[in-house]
């Protein structure tokens, strides 16, 4: 069974669904697909119909794009008010032989937990960190090891119910089933990891449209997460006040005239527009770019002070992703504020070369490594399906199409 994975990332103003298939351990970017999204505000579900709505036009757009129904995603939960929660236990290994199974190390993991899951709160991940069997030896993966007890040290990662009961609930209206859930900062992480992350501790922020995340890891391990209620957004407002303009026009300059700092900007580059007065008023390069950096720059310098909160590690990295660092110039703003040890994250994969996708696309990985390590086959699609329009039983499937590199094409590469 090929492994075909779709990831969905719900933001505040966008929602974002990515499908990818891993072959010879790479990750081929299918399909993305992007529609606006309703009734959420700074990543929280408030208005569960209009999000139905969304997700209805999101899901029939990608419907038509690979020509098949997609009935299961991976699904990006935000990290608002997450907890993160050193645990330990420890249990019997039951077998006669003593050997240490998958359903010991499952069952270690959730004594764990166990004492530390509460009602009001879901957990999203539990991931061992050490095993200790035969009492005192200290092993990554005892997996086949021989032990009459196993203990382990973990980290589990909850969320509030609110995170993620609503989300689900219109999921499940639209017939969608989640497959597995992870914190968008857990995507973000795997979307741009590389050895030396995943040897030492660093620092991922996120600075997406409402909210701004900053995430602690340590050897590939989440250990704490932060979330400011700043973000791109707040540089909309900010034009939108100044110029008294609408907000979808704020927007729109922002992308089209501005850059993240004021340095190269033109004076001269201007546009019109016709303010909410009736008043057509002249904005230049240089004037907006003031109103971007400075904002900007206030978020930074906010980022910069809780990192002090985030962990006592020595930090080797700090990694920046989101929809806002692809804004140009953002790297001289973000020099002024940090120096040259800070990095922007740069998503490899053709096709979503764009940090805004760094949840959506890290959240493939994160499962598929899972996958790996469990040795399970999953695939977006059946069997029957992938066979129906591979071009195995249709020799009318052109190799350019959306099908045609959706199912295997791409194989005799």
């Amino acid at each position: 069974m090929r492994r075909i994975i779709a990831s969905l990332d719900i933001g505040t103003n966008n929602l974002k669904l990515v499908i990818g298939e891993y072959f010879k351990n790479k990750l081929n970017i299918l399909a993305v697909v992007e529609h606006p999204s309703k009734g959420l505000k700074k990543g929280i579900v408030t208005q569960p119909e209009a999000l139905v709505g969304s997700l209805r036009e999101l899901f029939n757009k990608a419907n038509d794009v690979v020509g098949l129904e997609i009935k299961k995603v991976i699904l990006s939960i935000s990290s608002k008010n997450a907890d993160v929660v050193i645990c330990e236990g420890q249990t019997n290994v039951i077998n006669d032989n003593k050997i240490i199974t998958e359903a010991d190390l499952d069952r270690v993991l959730q004594s764990s937990i166990h004492s530390k899951m509460q009602d009001d709160r879901t957990v999203i991940s539990a991931t061992p960190t050490i095993y200790r069997i035969n009492d005192d030896n200290l092993v990554a993966n005892p997996l086949n090891m021989q032990s009459n007890k196993i203990a382990v040290k973990s980290v589990m990662c909850d969320v509030p119910n609110s995170n993620v009961d609503p989300i689900r609930k219109c999921l499940k209206h639209l017939g969608i089933e989640v497959s597995g859930m992870y914190l968008s900062t857990v995507g973000d992480y795997y979307s741009i990891k590389n050895k030396n992350m995943d040897s030492n501790s660093g620092i991922v922020v996120n600075i997406g449209a409402s909210t701004t995340t900053l995430s602690s890891f340590n050897k590939g391990v989440l250990t704490n997460t932060i979330t400011l209620d700043l973000g791109g957004d707040n540089v909309d407002r900010d034009i939108e006040f100044i110029y008294k303009i609408t907000n979808n026009e704020a927007k729109k300059l922002k992308e089209k005239l501005s850059l993240a700092h004021n340095r190269f900007a033109e004076a001269s580059e201007s546009v019109e527009v016709t303010n909410k007065l009736g008043e057509a008023i002249k904005i230049n390069q240089y004037e907006i770019s003031e109103i971007v950096m400075y904002r900007l720059a206030e978020i930074l310098n906010l980022v910069k002070k809780q990192i002090n909160h985030l962990t006592k590690k020595k930090i080797s990295y700090i990694m920046f992703v989101g929809g806002v660092t692809e804004t140009t110039d953002f790297d001289i703003i973000l020099e002024e504020v940090f120096g040259k040890s800070v990095t922007i994250g740069s998503i490899k994969e053709i096709g979503v070369r764009n940090n805004k996708y760094s949840s959506a696309v890290g959240l493939i990985k994160s499962y598929n490594n899972d996958l790996k390590k469990k040795n399970i086959d999953y695939s977006l699609f059946s069997i029957e399906e992938q066979e129906e329009f591979s071009g195995f039983n249709n020799n009318n499937v052109s190799q350019n199409s959306v099908l045609g590199k959706l199912f295997g094409y791409f194989f005799d590469n």
